[in-house]
């Protein structure tokens, strides 16, 4: 599903492009349908990186990342949509819309391509269910917790049934409790046959997961471990 091949991605402190900065090296990796993904490693070894290049945010200074066999930045400006429609997005600082409500979130990521009144209340309602909070749905960002927050950015990324959730440090701004309970929602998204993948650098949540760890240090992956651990 997803293929890094031979990537490479370099900033510059200027443009006379001296003083380069690697940010990732020579990465290779590879990304099956419905795997469960952990990508990890300390602050600035490269992890929004590889999620940007993913998301066609950013472009690699060699290499190529495809998904579905499609090279992301060949793609036309006008696919990069419905790219981005496969592959949801779940941010740590969740990104929401403080004067829209909960369902008013979630609905917007529908009505800007356009769906009926019809699929959208359909719609919405059934994946307020999915993460709870259904009896939250007419409350604005600033009267919800944390986790209820963060449920609300992980139900605004499953809208579109997309193929793929990203989640980068999806639990950083959370407490215990709430950190435990996106996890097991992301596991419960995971069982319904969706690919995740997360950057964390959460030792003890990688650690409970038993799934595949890609572990990242100075932009290079150190080690892919099937039933991995978190281990610096």
């Amino acid at each position: 599903m997803i293929s890094f091949r031979d990537v490479t991605k370099i900033y510059y402190l200027n443009e006379r492009e001296s003083m380069p900065i690697p940010a990732l090296q020579d990465i290779n990796l590879q990304i099956d349908k419905k795997e469960f993904v952990s990508i990890v490693g300390k602050s600035g070894s490269g992890k929004t990186t590889l999620l940007r290049l993913l998301l066609g945010e950013e472009k690699p200074t060699r290499g190529e990342v495809l998904f579905e066999d499609k090279n992301i930045h060949k793609l036309k400006s006008s696919e990069l949509p419905s790219l981005r429609r496969k592959i949801g997005v779940v941010f740590q600082d969740y990104k929401l819309i403080s004067s829209k409500t909960t369902y008013e979130n979630i609905a917007y990521a529908m009505e800007v391509i356009g769906a009926s009144d019809e699929a959208i209340q359909r719609d919405v309602s059934e994946i307020l269910g999915i993460v709870g909070l259904a009896n939250r749905a007419n409350h604005f960002p600033d009267e919800l917790s944390g986790g209820e927050k963060q449920r609300m950015s992980i139900a605004r990324a499953l809208i579109h049934r997309p193929e793929v959730i990203l989640a980068d440090e999806p639990t950083g701004n959370l407490d215990p409790y709430h950190t435990k309970d996106i996890i097991n929602l992301l596991l419960k998204i995971y069982d319904l046959g969706t690919t995740i993948v997360i950057a964390s650098h959460n030792k003890e949540i990688v650690n409970s997961l038993k799934k595949r760890v890609v572990t990242l240090e100075n932009g290079k992956i150190i080690r892919d471990e099937k039933k991995g651990r978190f281990v610096f």
